[in-house]
């Protein structure tokens, strides 16, 4: 459908684990673009897809995205993108069983009709769920005085932060949730009760009238 305007990039990512804590910290994408002697670049629009998940307090597997948008009025050589995947979310997670609700992928390859690739769309149902990830911070830098003849060249530094997530938590978290606070406030509650008893029995704070034990009468 392109035909002449067809330009097949090279394409190298990298991901890292730069504290060897067995999790992906960060992601290196760079992409050579070869152009005509009489093309020029001017803005860039892209699109990076992630398999998502997490494993600590709830169960998360999805595919998302990353969207980077930049334009300049003079044509460019170079462009470098830095910022942090961030997750974002509206609803609580569950706690238990696997949430794969949104598995799929953010651009349907299958699909026949040309409004599944067109931009809007899918920018639009991705926005309209309830767990998204999004690129935050991003600092692009746009280098011009490209050569003749050399490619336009893409890079991206991509890092994975810690995040806090939101859960619904089941029942037993919720009881021994609950049973540490009350522990915690019992255990004051007692140790003041105990030293306002003291006081109050040591200074003889409140008048006491001694009550002799009664009993049933002897009998001989």
């Amino acid at each position: 459908m392109l035909g002449s305007n067809l330009r097949i990039p090279a394409v190298s990512v990298r991901e890292e684990d730069q504290n060897q804590d067995g999790k992906l910290d960060l992601l290196m994408f760079e992409l050579q673009l070869p152009l005509k002697p009489d093309e020029q670049v001017y803005s860039v629009q892209l699109l990076l897809t992630f398999s998502y998940q997490l494993f600590r307090m709830s169960t998360v597997a999805m595919q998302s995205l990353a969207y980077v948008q930049h334009s300049s009025s003079v044509p460019g050589a170079k462009l470098f993108i830095s910022g942090d995947l961030r997750l974002q979310q509206r609803t609580p997670l569950p706690h238990r069983g696997l949430y794969n609700v949104y598995n799929v992928s953010v651009i349907d390859a299958s699909s026949p009709f040309a409004s599944a690739y067109d931009l809007d769309n899918i920018i639009g149902s991705y926005q309209n769920r309830n767990l998204t990830t999004v690129l935050s911070g991003p600092m692009p830098v746009w280098t011009v005085g490209r050569a003749a003849g050399s490619p336009f060249q893409l890079k991206a530094k991509i890092r994975y932060p810690m995040e806090v997530i939101s859960y619904r938590p089941g029942f037993w978290e919720t009881i021994k949730f609950a049973w540490i606070q009350y522990v915690s406030v019992l255990l004051i509650f007692l140790w003041v009760f105990e030293r306002i008893q003291r006081f109050v029995f040591q200074n003889q704070v409140l008048t006491t009238v001694p009550v002799p034990p009664v009993g049933k009468p002897h009998q001989s």
